[in-house]
């Protein structure tokens, strides 16, 4: 309440990309000077463990990709409570993203424009970081989210991820590939069936090669046609995936409230928000029933209440991710969430 009545007014004063900065180093701030607050944080939350990949998450929900490119903020997200955090999408080198202003709200859909292009400080940043993060904390699991470098060729692309998965091996849990970004050029032709195959094939062969594979999930986009989802499922049996991520931010300007005309000003960019429910939920349900049990799916987009976490759970997902949905509730959304999953608090 607190949020959505002051703090949000406030910050949707200032401009997105600006005021997400803002209150990550704000909250950080806080949390190094009052370290006590996230002690109280965590214990208010009474929670029952589920598990994955052999993999202990304290509870199914957590954050989206996109959210932490950098892994700046892992005592923030640790001491809120969720279950996992997804950082990234993280590049094998730096790299500025497109050009600024890239990010935009939607009020009138409670919905987010971007356009950011994989901004982030590369691979090994993430990893000095993680290494770090790693000697404070263990039970926050890690997902790291890998893309490629805008200048790096299509049929190149397999070195980014390869190089990308190579350098954060040990200090991730699980990875997720991302080739269904809209803001980086050519990078959803990735889902093309032999391109797919292509890519993923020697990252899984790299990963058994290891002594403990890790899981590796395939993060898709809500713009695809059936036939191109069906090619997608083919190709992530045939090389071994673990699950996918569903799903990625729309091209689709379709039951938007907001002005076209001020869409068309900002250019091409991805929308994320409440539009991507329901065809999240109805792509949840289709895939659910063509890939194996154990694949675990990941439901991300348009989650803003305990109702659509219920429904995506109810569409075959495993575990549940917040972005947008935080933007305009605030941190009290990870809560209510959790008080109404039935298996998110012990009974």
């Amino acid at each position: 309440m607190i949020y959505r009545v002051f703090l949000r007014p406030l910050l949707f004063l200032i401009p997105a990309e600006r005021a997400h900065n803002l209150v990550l180093g704000t909250l950080r701030l806080l949390l190094r000077l009052c370290p006590w607050i996230a002690f109280l944080c965590r214990n208010r939350l009474n929670l029952k463990p589920s598990y994955f990949w052999g993999l202990s998450f304290r509870n199914r929900l957590g954050l989206a990709a996109g959210f932490d490119k950098d892994g700046r903020g892992l005592e923030i997200w640790d001491a809120l409570g969720f279950g996992f955090v997804e950082l990234g999408t993280v590049t094998p080198r730096p790299q500025l993203g497109n050009p600024r202003p890239r990010l935009f709200r939607l009020p009138e859909d409670r919905g987010l424009w971007n356009s950011m292009g994989f901004n982030n400080r590369g691979v090994v940043a993430l990893r000095d970081r993680l290494r770090k993060w790693r000697h404070n904390s263990t039970e926050l699991i890690i997902g790291v989210n890998l893309g490629k470098n805008k200048d790096t060729p299509l049929n190149r692309a397999f070195e980014d991820y390869l190089y990308g998965f190579n350098v954060l091996f040990d200090e991730a849990d699980y990875f997720v590939i991302n080739i269904s970004s809209p803001n980086t050029p050519g990078l959803r032709d990735l889902q093309e069936k032999e391109a797919l195959f292509k890519l993923l094939d020697p990252l899984i062969k790299a990963n058994h090669a290891r002594d403990s594979a890790k899981p590796i999930l395939l993060k898709i986009s809500p713009d695809m046609s059936r036939e191109m989802m069906d090619d997608v499922i083919e190709i992530g049996k045939r090389v071994g995936i673990q699950g996918f991520s569903v799903h990625n931010t729309t091209l689709e300007w379709t039951g938007l409230k907001t002005a076209q005309r001020i869409l068309y000003n900002w250019g091409q960019g991805g929308i994320s928000g409440p539009i991507l429910r329901e065809r999240a939920t109805r792509w949840l349900r289709y895939i659910r029933s063509r890939v194996p049990q154990e694949w675990v799916l990941i439901g991300v987009g348009g989650i803003d209440s305990a109702e659509s976490a219920l429904e995506r759970l109810a569409a075959g997902a495993d575990l549940l991710q917040l972005y947008t949905g935080l933007i305009y509730e605030g941190p009290g959304l990870i809560r209510r969430i959790l008080k109404g999953l039935p298996y998110g608090y012990k009974v």
